[in-house]
């Protein structure tokens, strides 16, 4: 299955009655978001690590072909240099690697102030990643990093070690009218999106706006890009943002249905093929 589908996160209450059925326990939220949805960004473990046992329960609790894509806790991408934290990051992967097929790329967000200054400890962290058990996807936040020239040394390094490139598109929150309800999303940088594919997967987080209609013109290139990119054979992870996360499923279910209905090679959404789904979103 080389396209996956989701959201930033599983457990969101108030999905209780529309995602999810009615009456549903915080205990199943993983298991109904897995049977809705065929992956998920773990942003969980930036703030704190599972033990073991939870890592077990996960894989209990989702579907054969999900998958979760983990962030690398801050306390290794938020601390300075990348290198002296290599031994964190080689005991998370190898945590994480009892998921077992389970485990989709896991990704690394660097803060806005790791520059291309620090180009050489990043190479370092890169080649010392423990590459063969996980694949690795990379997002950076300086604007340096999307400037010529150095974004060039930037896409050759992940080129060659196989380093994935997470894909930030961040225009729906910025480029329509002011309101509110964004505010809080645009502390997330504003940064080009850069169309790169720098490995043979590649993760898209799309900062969606509340409005499903100021969704339509951004979801529609993306159509586009995303079907490209699977008839190429490039798998890719799709996760939809909403500064009110709420509305987050609805405008994933609409990019599924946009993706079929161009004839894209996607899988099914399992939503979809529910015995008795859940009521459909009424949000827009």
């Amino acid at each position: 299955m080389n396209f996956h589908l989701g959201c930033a996160v599983w457990a969101y209450k108030e999905w209780v009655g529309e995602l999810f059925p009615s009456g549903s326990r915080a205990a199943d939220f993983l298991s109904l978001y897995s049977h809705r949805f065929t992956t998920v960004e773990g942003n969980t473990t930036f703030y704190s690590v599972p033990d073991r046992t939870t890592v077990k329960r996960w894989v209990h609790e989702t579907p054969d072909g999900f998958k979760f894509c983990l962030k690398l806790p801050k306390s290794i991408t938020h601390q300075g240099l990348l290198a002296p934290r290599l031994p964190e990051a080689i005991a998370f992967v190898e945590l994480m690697s009892g998921l077992g097929d389970r485990l989709g790329p896991i990704f690394a967000q660097l803060p806005p102030s790791y520059s291309p200054a620090q180009l050489a400890d990043l190479t370092h962290f890169l080649e010392a990643f423990p590459r063969h058990t996980a694949q690795l996807a990379l997002e950076v936040r300086h604007p340096d990093w999307f400037q010529v020239p150095q974004a060039r040394p930037l896409n050759t390094l992940l080129q060659r070690l196989g380093v994935g490139r997470v894909l930030l598109d961040t225009r729906p929150i910025y480029e329509c009218p002011d309101d509110p309800q964004l505010h809080s999303e645009r502390r997330k940088p504003r940064l080009p999106l850069d169309l790169t594919v720098t490995a043979d997967f590649s993760l898209v987080r799309y900062i969606s706006h509340p409005e499903l209609t100021m969704n339509e013109s951004y979801l529609s290139e993306w159509v586009t890009q995303v079907d490209q990119w699977l008839r190429q054979g490039t798998q890719i992870y799709f996760f939809v943002h909403c500064p009110q996360e709420v509305r987050s499923p609805t405008t994933a279910r609409y990019f599924q249905e946009s993706l079929e209905q161009q004839h894209a090679p996607v899988p099914p959404l399992p939503w979809t093929g529910l015995e008795q789904p859940p009521a459909q979103l009424n949000l827009f």
